[in-house]
């Protein structure tokens, strides 16, 4: 017999939204995953497009909700003020916005900021840190999390004490959609593998310490002139904004590392963090964010 869902747990990003019912012991009952992201569900209404997508789940009513993510910005549906770092993670679950004017509860977890020489922000990600956190036991060490906008956060005592940001996954979709690569890359924007020799050869350059900005033409001109292959050119970018990624968060954050990753996305970051010499353990994404989530609802509305 299938329980009945305790709680609805969302993260709602910039481009994607994911939405999973569970039990009162965080069992999935129901997943709903969409491109109603921010700016699909503000033209349409943040609530609207809420209520929509739990009605497919055959969720109750009263059901309550936590939310994670952009939903939470200024262009979001309630803006969720940031708690700074330093910061004990179960800060967050203290600062969650409860949305006014609707019938159902519905709560937005506030990120993370750092403010000082090296401004920074995060949202959605302190929920999966939170999560992996708690899923590992982890205290000290850093936890990198790659995405749009990959974070890197060094954690002491079970705080989060300061962290990084690189837009590697936003700079990988603008170079092989919009730029002159993208006639390179053509229709393989989603093949970058990291057992290509393109994808070694350019995290081993970027490690090394060459600089990530003369390398990007050599792709078009070695499609032009030596016939690399769409994969191989996707390979390549990828590899080079991977390698420029991890050879700067390698600078700034020493130890063992947490990667916080799933499907392609964890093989590649897991083959360009071996090819840096940097120790680490793996966490999958979506077992972090439900975890977060989890926590976050339980604290809230405890059963």
């Amino acid at each position: 017999m299938t329980s009945a869902p305790a709680y609805g747990l969302a993260d709602w990003g910039t481009s994607r939204f994911r939405l999973w019912l569970v039990d009162g012991t965080g069992n999935i009952i129901a997943e709903k995953r969409s491109d109603d992201g921010l700016d699909a569900s503000r033209e349409r209404g943040f609530g609207t497009t809420l209520e929509a997508h739990l009605a497919e789940l055959g969720a109750p009513e009263q059901l309550p909700v936590i939310v994670c993510g952009m939903a939470g910005s200024r262009q979001g549906w309630v803006e969720a003020n940031y708690v700074a770092v330093p910061a004990d993670l179960n800060a967050i679950l203290s600062g969650a916005v409860k949305i006014t004017g609707i019938d159902r509860d519905v709560r937005i977890i506030p990120g993370l900021s750092q403010s000082g020489r090296f401004p920074n922000v995060m949202r959605g990600e302190e929920t999966q840190l939170l999560g992996a956190m708690l899923a590992r036991n982890i205290t000290d060490g850093v936890v990198a999390m790659p995405g749009t906008h990959s974070k890197w956060v060094e954690l002491q005592s079970g705080r989060a004490k300061t962290f990084s940001t690189y837009l590697t996954g936003e700079l990988y979709a603008l170079l092989a959609s919009q730029s002159i690569l993208r006639h390179s890359v053509q229709g393989a924007v989603s093949s970058a593998s990291a057992d290509h020799p393109q994808f070694t050869a350019a995290v081993e350059l970027m490690l090394s310490g060459e600089a990530m900005l003369g390398e990007l033409f050599p792709i078009r001109a070695a499609m032009l002139l030596e016939n690399l292959s769409p994969e191989g050119a996707a390979s390549r970018l990828s590899g080079l904004l991977i390698g420029a990624e991890i050879a700067g968060a390698r600078s700034k954050h020493q130890g063992r590392v947490a990667l916080v990753a799933s499907g392609s996305m964890a093989t590649l970051y897991g083959k360009a963090i071996s090819l840096a010499g940097i120790e680490f353990g793996a966490v999958d994404a979506d077992e972090a964010v439900r975890k977060g989530l989890f926590v976050a609802a339980s604290a809230i509305w405890p059963r």
